[in-house]
C-alpha cells in the first residue's frame, strides 16, 4: 500500500463524509484513497482526478453522467460505484474498498498462468463485461491493471466509464494511448471509434497476456504498437508455450479478429466460449504455478455469484497388486469373497455415477416458436414453464423474446427454464374524438398510446371552427399502438369572395352559404350601379355559420358619366347584345356558350381554399356578371 503522509489529501474529509486515511495508489488519471465514510461506518475506496481533468468542465459533465450510468450496474464481478461528487477542485467516485491487488501485480509476481488458471480469471472478467454491455456500456480500457484481485480470492472489474470521460472532454489523449495502446482494438486506433466488440478485443489480449505473460506486440512506440495491432494478426499463445491447447489459440483468435463483425458479437458471447473450452480443458496443470486450493469449479463458481478458484487434482497412490501365491491349505471365506465383489461393484458403481453430467448449457431458445423451444430444451433435459407474454411490436407472436436463465448459462438437468413469449405488437383503437378541441384530441390520442403525426384543417358547415371532424384512420380501427393519427380540424366556414358581383346574386350566395348580408353600404363609383366593390369580412376568412357580412355597393358613376361614343362623335357606337344567362350551368358548358356567343368569359372561384361541396370539376356556376345588354365581344366574368 502505498500511503504518502505528505498528501494533502490524507486527513481531509471530503464532502463532510469521506474522511480519507491513507493513499492507496496513484495513476495517470487519478489517485486512489482509503476512506472512511462516517455517515455509515465503512471503509470505502475514493478515486480522486487529478486537477487536469477536474479543470475541464466538458469532462466534469460527462465523468458524473458515466458515474450515475455505473452506479446503475450490480453484479458480483463488477467494483460497485457507491457515491459521485465534488469537494471544491477534487471530483472523485466513492467505490467498494476490497483489499487486494490488481492483475497487473499477479503477473508480474507470477509470470504467465496455466490454462485452466487463466481462465478462471477471465471467466468473471467476462462475466461482469458481459453485464455492462447488456446494460448498454462499455468499458473502453480492459487491462489487467483495471482487475483486482481481492484477498479472498474474488475477481473484480473496475474503472467503467471513466475512458468514455476523458475521451469525451478536451483533454489529449497521448496520456490514455501510453497507458492503454497495447489493449486497443484496430477501430479504436484508427477511427477513435468503439462498441462492446472493442471490449471483446481488449479481453482476448487480456488472455493472450494471462496465457503467455506478454503483449503480442511490443514496439519503441506507442504508435508502432499501434501499427501493429492494426496491421498484423495476433499470434496463437501456443506458440509461445507447448502446453497451451488449440481450442484456447482459436477463443484467442475469435476475439483479437481484425474486423469487429468476424469477433464475439459481445462478451457474454465470449463466455460461453470460454467456458466451454474450460469444460474441455484437463483437470491437473503441467509445469505451470498453481492456485490455492478452492471448492468449485470455474463454470460453478460464476454462475453461482462466488469467486472463481481451481479444484486441485487429487493424486491417488497407486494400489498394490495382490499376492499371487496364497498359502496352501488355505481355505478360501466365499463370504468375504462375495461381500468384497459387493464392495467393488458398488464402488464402480458409484464411480460410474458420479462421473454423470447432471448439468447441461441452457440453450439458445431466443426468437424460436414456443413449440420449438419446448422440445429444443426437453432434449438438452430440461423442462419448461411458460410465464406471462409481454408485447413486442419487432418480435412475431409466439415467438420466445426472453428465457431464464439466460441462454449459455450451466444449469442442473431437469430443473426449470421460464419463457417469456412475445404478443406480437400490442394493438389499440382509436378513440373517438369527433367534436373535441384540439388540445382535448392530442390528448386522447396520447392516452390510447397514439401519436397525433399531422394536423389537417378542412372547411366545414356542420362542425364548429376549431373542433376535430374526423380522423385517419377511422374512429374504432385497430392499428399498432405508437402508430401515427391524422386529425382533420374544422375550419368553421370559409367566406367566399362576391366582389363584382351583382348586389342581388351576391346577397343570395351569402345566405345560402350560412352568412348574414344585412349590412349593405352604397357608394358612388365608376364601376356599374348594384354591383358589389368590397366586402368584410374578405375573402377566405374562416368564420362560424351566421356570422354578418357587410357589403359595400356601387351607385355608379356621377350623373355626368357617357360611354365614349357619346362624349365623341367620331367613335362609332358598338352593337349591344343580348348575355346569354348561364347561371346553374356546368362552367365547362357555360364558357363555351358564352364564347360562342362572341364574349371573352373570365372564371372566378367563390371559394379560395377550397369549399364543403368540393371545387372540382362538374362544379356549376353561381354568379354572373354582367348580365342584359352589353357591347359586343365583352368580357363576362362567372363565379363557381
Amino acid at each position: 500500500m502505498d500511503t504518502t503522509l505528505s498528501d494533502p489529501l490524507v486527513g481531509h474529509v471530503l464532502d463532510g463524509r469521506y474522511r480519507v486515511e491513507s493513499r492507496i495508489a496513484r495513476g495517470g488519471m487519478a489517485s486512489v484513497y482509503l476512506a472512511l465514510d462516517v455517515r455509515l461506518d465503512r471503509m470505502v475506496a475514493i478515486k480522486v482526478m487529478h486537477r487536469s481533468l477536474a479543470e475541464d468542465p466538458e469532462f466534469v459533465r460527462r465523468f458524473i453522467g458515466e458515474a450515475k450510468s455505473v452506479a446503475s450496474l450490480s453484479h458480483p464481478n463488477i467494483v460497485h460505484v457507491f457515491d459521485q461528487g465534488t469537494d471544491g477542485d477534487h471530483v472523485y467516485l466513492s467505490m467498494e474498498y476490497f483489499p487486494g491487488k490488481t492483475l497487473r501485480a499477479v503477473l508480474d509476481e507470477r509470470g504467465p498462468l496455466a490454462p485452466r488458471e487463466a481462465l478462471e480469471i477471465m471467466i468473471p472478467v467476462l462475466a461482469a463485461l458481459g453485464s455492462a454491455h447488456q446494460a448498454g456500456l462499455i468499458h473502453r480500457d480492459v487491462k489487467p491493471e483495471n482487475v483486482l484481485m481481492t484477498e479472498d480470492g474474488r475477481v473484480k472489474v473496475v474503472d467503467f466509464g471513466l475512458v468514455r470521460a476523458i475521451e469525451g472532454g478536451n483533454q489529449t489523449r497521448s496520456g490514455v494511448m501510453i497507458g492503454t495502446v497495447g489493449y486497443m482494438a484496430p477501430e479504436q486506433v484508427t477511427s477513435g471509434q468503439a462498441d462492446v466488440r472493442s471490449d471483446v478485443y481488449s479481453a482476448g489480449i487480456m488472455l493472450f497476456e494471462l496465457l503467455t505473460g506478454r503483449q503480442p506486440f511490443g514496439g519503441e512506440s506507442p504508435v508502432s504498437v499501434a501499427y501493429r495491432h492494426v496491421h498484423e494478426s495476433i499470434p496463437a499463445p501456443s506458440s509461445f508455450s507447448y502446453d497451451i491447447p488449440p481450442s484456447l489459440d482459436a477463443l484467442v483468435a475469435k476475439a483479437t479478429a481484425k474486423e469487429p463483425a468476424d469477433r464475439n458479437h459481445d462478451a457474454n458471447a465470449m463466455l460461453v466460449a470460454a467456458v466451454e473450452v474450460h469444460r474441455t480443458l484437463p483437470q491437473t496443470s503441467t509445469g505451470r504455478h498453481s492456485v490455492p486450493p478452492r471448492q468449485q469449479s470455474a463454470e460453478q463458481a460464476f454462475f453461482s455469484g462466488s469467486h472463481t478458484m481451481i479444484q486441485p487434482a487429487i493424486e491417488v497412490p497407486p494400489t498394490r497388486p495382490p499376492r499371487a501365491a496364497v498359502r496352501r491349505g488355505f481355505r478360501v471365506n466365499w463370504f468375504i469373497v462375495a461381500l468384497a465383489v459387493l464392495m467393488v461393484g458398488g464402488i464402480a458403481f458409484s464411480g460410474w455415477y458420479f462421473t454423470l453430467s447432471r448439468t447441461a448449457i441452457v440453450p439458445d431458445l431466443v426468437k424460436r416458436n414456443i413449440e420449438a423451444a419446448r422440445q429444443l430444451a426437453e432434449s438438452n433435459g430440461f423442462t419448461i414453464k411458460i410465464g406471462e407474454g409481454r408485447f413486442d411490436a419487432k418480435v412475431p407472436k409466439d415467438m420466445v423474446l426472453e428465457t431464464s436463465p439466460l441462454k449459455g448459462v450451466e444449469a442442473e438437468r431437469g430443473s426449470v427454464i421460464t419463457i417469456i413469449a412475445s404478443r406480437g405488437p400490442e394493438m389499440v383503437g382509436v378513440p373517438k374524438t369527433e367534436g373535441m378541441t384540439e388540445a382535448d384530441a392530442r390528448v386522447a390520442m396520447s392516452d390510447a398510446g397514439l401519436n397525433v403525426s399531422r394536423i389537417r384543417r378542412t372547411p366545414s358547415d356542420k362542425i364548429g371552427r376549431g373542433l376535430v371532424i374526423k380522423t385517419d384512420p377511422v374512429v374504432g380501427k385497430k392499428v399498432e399502438k405508437g402508430s401515427n393519427v391524422i386529425l382533420a380540424i374544422s375550419m368553421g366556414l370559409l367566406m367566399p369572395s362576391v366582389v363584382d358581383l351583382p348586389r342581388d346574386q351576391a346577397e343570395a350566395l351569402m345566405r345560402e352559404n350560412g352568412f348574414d348580408p344585412s349590412c349593405i353600404n352604397e357608394v358612388v363609383d365608376e364601376k356599374p350601379g348594384n354591383t358589389v366593390i368590397a366586402q368584410e369580412p374578405a375573402a377566405g376568412a374562416e368564420v362560424d355559420k351566421g356570422a354578418r357580412v357587410c357589403l359595400t355597393v356601387s351607385r355608379g358613376p356621377d350623373t355626368g358619366w357617357q360611354w365614349p361614343w357619346e362624349q365623341d362623335p367620331s367613335v362609332a357606337a358598338p352593337d349591344f347584345v343580348n348575355v346569354p344567362d348561364v347561371r346553374f350551368k356546368n362552367v365547362e358548358e357555360a364558357k363555351r356558350e358564352l364564347q360562342a356567343a362572341g364574349f371573352k368569359v373570365q372564371v372566378h372561384k367563390l371559394f379560395s381554399r377550397g369549399r364543403p361541396g368540393g371545387d372540382g370539376p362538374g362544379q356549376r356556376v353561381r354568379g354572373q356578371n354582367p348580365l342584359g345588354q352589353v357591347p359586343a365581344g365583352s368580357t363576362i366574368n362567372l363565379w363557381f
